[in-house]
């Protein structure tokens, strides 16, 4: 198979599709791997390490989508990739297409296969490449919004762990999956008071587990609601794999919210879970609506890109080697579950609800 990594081109993304020990990895299994000079750089990975690993670099990235049958990125393409997709690739990368109905059409006319990485699911419902991000977001979705409650940032002017004889801040985290799990695990580190919501019993079990500062709670609306209204920072961590984000917290309730609360919305990528969020960028990460501070970046871990990219081909090594030697038909069924379109045609049960449901 002949795979293409490009350089990512999303705004302030510098996380790369493989990081150059993956490559070597899929060298040595036969395959010839194209890499676009520069796309590791903000990862820390000059070109020298890719060839070292027996890649072959591209100038450009019209030399390497021509090069390339299998594409893998890490972000959903955007204009000045999408000039370059062809009918015949198979686009490896996170998409979240249920909340971006203008690239799914533009990929089906395209006429192309896409594979999401935030669909591909285990027998166990687990999904094993959007894990290593969620994790980093969760945690990120803290730090950042820890930072965003300080005075000069805009917010309320708070420590979220608090101080001896200065009450703690309060986190509210709805969703407690891989994302919401780490921003938990954070929060309590800090000393906050953490509330968190879920509709699974074993996941609210695990949480209690990790502190005596932690609330562990069923997702009825109105205790999310009683929450949300005397928080300090709210996190949205809610996914439903393949599907649009569900708005969990209206905007009437943000409006209610005190001045120089923070939320930090990482379903953001599927629409949001929270109703006042809007997508941002690293450019201008942070906006205010009703004197609430949101964070709404839809690639929190595109902060840290060496980190992330080293997670993320981990994650990606064992996936890309059945897909790269394989016909799609006789795929694992992880990677059978992750694809979203084939051959111009969606093909995932969730995108297919989401755009049927407009």
């Amino acid at each position: 198979m002949h795979i293409g990594i490009p350089r990512e081109i999303k705004p302030l993304e510098g996380r790369v599709g493989l990081v150059p020990d993956a490559c070597s990895e899929l060298v040595a299994a036969g395959h010839t791997v194209f890499v676009e000079r520069g796309a590791g750089q903000l990862s820390g990975y000059p070109d020298a390490q890719y060839l070292a690993a027996g890649v072959t670099l591209c100038e450009s990235a019209a030399e390497l989508y021509k090069a390339a049958r299998l594409v893998v990125k890490v972000k959903e393409p955007i204009e000045g990739d999408l000039d370059h997709l062809r009918n015949d690739h198979i686009l490896f990368s996170y998409l979240h297409l249920a909340a971006d109905p203008a690239l799914t059409q533009r990929l089906q006319a395209i006429g192309l296969t896409a594979i999401a990485f935030e669909t591909v699911q285990d027998e166990a419902g687990f999904l094993p490449l959007l894990a290593p991000m969620s994790d980093i977001a969760g945690r990120l979705a803290i730090q950042l919004g820890a930072g965003l409650l300080h005075a000069p940032s805009g917010g309320k002017g708070l420590l979220l762990g608090g101080a001896s004889g200065a009450e703690r801040g309060h986190v509210v985290v709805i969703g407690a999956g891989v994302a919401g799990s780490a921003a938990v695990c954070v929060a309590s580190a800090l000393g906050a008071q953490v509330t968190v919501f879920d509709r699974k019993r074993e996941r609210l079990d695990v949480m209690r587990e990790i502190g005596h500062n932690i609330t562990a709670l069923y997702a009825w609306p109105d205790r999310i609601e009683a929450a949300v209204l005397a928080a300090d920072m709210v996190v949205g961590a809610v996914l439903i794999p393949g599907a649009r984000a569900p708005h969990v917290v209206s905007a009437g309730q943000v409006s209610r919210m005190s001045a120089g609360s923070v939320i930090v919305d990482i379903s953001v990528d599927q629409g949001g879970c929270i109703e006042t969020t809007r997508p941002t960028d690293y450019r201008t990460p942070s906006y205010r609506v009703d004197d609430v501070v949101h964070l709404a970046v839809t690639n929190l871990p595109g902060a840290v890109p060496r980190t992330a990219s080293q997670a993320l081909s981990a994650a990606l090594s064992p996936y890309l080697l059945s897909l790269a030697s394989g016909e799609l038909d006789t795929l694992p069924a992880p990677l059978r579950r992750g694809v979203n379109v084939r051959a111009g045609e969606i093909c995932h049960p969730a995108l297919l609800s989401a755009i049927e449901s407009k």
